[in-house]
């Protein structure tokens, strides 16, 4: 599972990019390897505003729960409502099938200034 090309890394494991004019956001695939089997996941609701840095989901695995921040301050446009029943779809495909929320962000620019590309971010994690 390749992580798409202009993805954007945060040093908390989410990721966000850009696809058919919305911003994806989720986990790594580096995440979903330290968390293992994903069996539940709560996402918050459409139309939600929130900060960079806010908890917006969580993921519980067989091994522990996580919470997921946001990694830029915007307004939650649609939710990936197929996790709801089939939270294992981030194990298998967390960047294409997998993706958590589309945001609407206030202020792309200024928020992404701290986040890493992909390499940048692995190599961060595996040191």
């Amino acid at each position: 599972m390749g992580a798409p090309e202009g993805i954007l890394c945060t040093k908390t494991h989410e990721y966000v990019y850009e696809k058919d004019g919305s911003y994806l956001v989720g986990i790594t695939d580096y995440a979903v390897e330290q968390l293992g089997d994903i069996v539940f996941v709560e996402l918050p609701e459409v139309g939600t505003e929130l900060e960079k840095k806010e908890v917006f989901a969580t993921i519980e695995s067989v091994k522990a729960a996580s919470e997921v921040y946001m990694p830029v301050s915007g307004k939650i446009v649609e939710i990936n409502e197929r996790l709801l029943n089939e939270p294992e779809l981030i194990n298998s495909d967390c960047y294409e099938e997998g993706w958590l929320i589309k945001v609407e962000p206030a202020s792309l620019e200024s928020d992404l200034e701290d986040a890493m590309e992909y390499e940048d971010y692995i190599s961060d994690v595996e040191e």
